[in-house]
């Protein structure tokens, strides 16, 4: 008996959690969002910051999506700057130093007021399941709920152990109560869910009143309007609030050097996989032994205390340890800890036992989504959240999963590496795991994913309208601009001149002149200037667009190929042990993963490109003779149906 009823029921509410259970409510779904502790909600424990390459374009797609992320960083900025602005257009993005109070008080209003969705502050102990359906989750405080669908994003709660030196007890992250998951982690494992476990480590706090930060160089906010949600409002943020650029002392690498036999590294403490592209102090010494100095930063973490975190500084040694490495940093001789760094380790879900909608393979209505599917970052959890959300909502309306595609989205890649590859260390986006850069571009969000947002009945009637509009400005600017040829005029020459560029002296298409050195659209404007005035961001997409046309061009066959490739499906049932022709390794990898398509099966480590063609004609066969049954039902298929099905084919 259950004691409610609910269509999805969000376990968790970290970014993941937060993104999910709104997603679902604001799609109709009457959702039920369980956390350990509802002070806790979307909890920033690590480094206070969003954004930066790959991370920021995922902030942006939730963005365009419909979810609520950019939002709240708007909500909480205190810096923001662009970064690799002198680099490509593809891997330019926004990062922002956030408020964590004003970040939590954000999501925590909205999900609080939202109807259709209830807020409790308890702990799932089981997942209770019917057949091969998830059935609801039953509670610490002894209730039994009924769900449809369940999202869990657990984050590192899950068996969550901290770590410093010899120091190491039970806890959740930043001294939080940790799950008390044997019962539940049990009935995941009845299912057949494989686990793992992973660790993340985070830095030492300071007390900003006990630290000389004279000598660091400050980073101030651009002065220019910048926000991360596809529709919020520019504006320019604090110049009183600055980040600090330092750096560690040689006698930081002699405290290392002396006590490194201290590190749970180095005792066997720890033997579980951590952030390979986030690595700790002493994992930096014992990585690069020749390198003394290593940069950080010190990043002021709110306006309402004094603590200071340590970004590129994150430890598990123990607390003496400690203190003697921050004192050694510049203008820390008399530093203050408020909060110790740590090492956490926590359960995971394998992710390649999940389908592209997030949905466990073995457990229909049974979504996962963040750190609990090996991923780190705010950003990947949120993004993962709001599809697993989606999907959940699609769910228990008994609708069609979202699926995105490595050429949709940053959050496609994502997912696609998780449920193609797995991860056996957190896994970070990163700009280089992506082949279609220039199609997925920080600019060009709306006309990727707001359609998706929309049609699934995320992205609200006056957020698509103003998508629309974008659209149709752009598409309308790129096309008057391909089909206007500029003379050559004594202005033209004048003004080409004064921006450091050089007029053809026969005219030229205006969208050709575009990919000339230092012509931009506002200068291309200035000698045709459309009807009406473009804003910043359309002038902005307009301009690239035109700029990069060819190698955009060049990119969207390759995707276009892909797409072909993924469109070719496999069979839910598909025997791969049937096929001899296969490698050994790639026959168990195939029915381990199961993956949906001929693309998805190319993508596979292991899995070789003959392996595929051998499942691509194997598939035909199968295709066919399924067409064959359809026009002659007959056990053996007559030589006159056999013959016209040839001639069609």
């Amino acid at each position: 008996m259950f004691q409610d009823s609910y269509d999805v029921v969000v376990i968790g509410g970290g970014h993941a959690g937060c993104e999910a259970a709104l997603a679902a409510a604001r799609m109709g779904c009457r959702t039920l969002m369980l956390n350990l502790n509802l002070d806790n909600t979307a909890l920033m424990p690590c480094n206070p910051s969003l954004g930066g390459p790959a991370k920021g374009h995922l902030v942006r797609e939730v963005s365009a999506l419909g979810g609520e992320q950019a939002r709240a960083a708007d909500a909480s900025t205190l810096m923001i700057r662009w970064l690799n602005t002198s680099k490509g257009v593809a891997v330019q993005a926004l990062r922002a130093q956030c408020d964590p109070v004003l970040y939590a008080r954000h999501y925590r209003r909205l999900l609080e007021t939202r109807e259709e969705l209830d807020v409790h502050q308890d702990e799932v102990t089981e997942l209770l399941t019917k057949g091969d359906r998830v059935a609801g989750v039953a509670t610490r405080h002894g209730s039994r709920y009924g769900a449809r669908a369940v999202v869990l994003c657990s984050g590192t709660y899950l068996r969550g152990r901290v770590h410093m030196g010899a120091c190491s007890f039970p806890s959740g992250p930043m001294g939080q109560t940790s799950a008390e998951t044997e019962k539940f982690l049990d009935s995941l494992s009845r299912l057949g869910i494989e686990q793992g476990r992973m660790r993340t480590d985070t830095s030492p706090r300071l007390n900003r009143s006990s630290l000389d930060l004279s000598g660091a160089v400050p980073q101030r906010s651009e002065e220019t309007p910048l926000c991360f949600d596809v529709w919020g409002e520019k504006r320019v943020h604090r110049s009183d609030y600055a980040c600090y650029f330092s750096h560690t002392t040689p006698k930081t690498h002699e405290v290392l050097a002396r006590n490194i036999h201290r590190s749970p590294l180095r005792t066997g403490e720890l033997d579980t996989e951590g952030p390979r592209y986030c690595p700790s102090i002493e994992d930096k010494f014992l990585r690069f032994p020749d390198r003394i100095v290593h940069p950080i930063v010190f990043e002021p973490i709110s306006l309402d205390t004094e603590e200071v975190y340590i970004q590129n500084f994150s430890t598990s040694l123990p607390y003496d340890v400690q203190v003697e490495l921050v004192r050694s940093l510049p203008g820390c001789a008399h530093a203050r800890i408020l909060r110790p760094g740590y090492s956490i380790e926590y359960v995971y879900l394998k992710p390649d036992q999940l389908s592209p909608s997030l949905e466990n393979k073995k457990l229909r209505g049974f979504f996962c989504a963040g750190q609990v599917n090996g991923t780190s970052g705010y950003e990947e959890a949120a993004s993962q959240g709001l599809l697993a959300g989606i999907n959940a909502a699609l769910s228990a309306r008994g609708e069609e999963p979202l699926v995105l595609s490595r050429s949709d989205g940053y959050l496609g890649v994502l997912v696609d590496d998780l449920t193609t590859k797995s991860t056996k260390e957190p896994y970070r986006m990163l700009t280089s795991r992506c082949e279609y850069r220039l199609l997925m571009r920080y600019d060009n969000a709306v006309p990727r994913l707001s359609g998706l947002g929309h049609r699934v009945g995320l992205l609200n009637d006056e957020r698509w309208a103003a998508a629309q509009r974008f659209m149709e400005v752009t598409e309308r600017e790129i096309e008057r601009l391909r089909g206007t040829r500029l003379a050559p005029t004594e202005r033209a020459f004048e003004l080409f001149e004064e921006s450091g560029a050089e007029f053809p002296a026969e005219g030229a298409l205006a969208s050709d002149l575009m990919r000339r050195k230092n012509v931009t659209y506002r200068l291309v404007a200035k000698l045709t200037p459309p009807e009406v005035k473009l804003g910043p961001d359309e002038a902005f997409h307009v301009d690239t667009e035109l700029r990069y046309a060819g190698y955009l061009e060049k990119e969207r066959r390759a995707a276009e190929r892909m797409r072909d490739m993924d469109a070719l499906r496999i069979p839910d049932d598909f025997d791969y042990g049937g096929l001899d022709s296969l490698l050994s390794e790639s026959r168990q990898k195939l029915e381990k993963i199961r993956p949906r398509s001929l693309g998805q099966a190319l993508r596979i480590s292991g899995v070789t490109p003959t392996d595929v063609q051998i499942l691509a004609v194997a598939i035909k066969k199968i295709k066919k003779h399924r067409r064959q049954k359809e026009i002659c039902p007959s056990e053996s298929f007559c030589e006159f149906c056999e013959r016209e099905e040839e001639e069609k084919l």
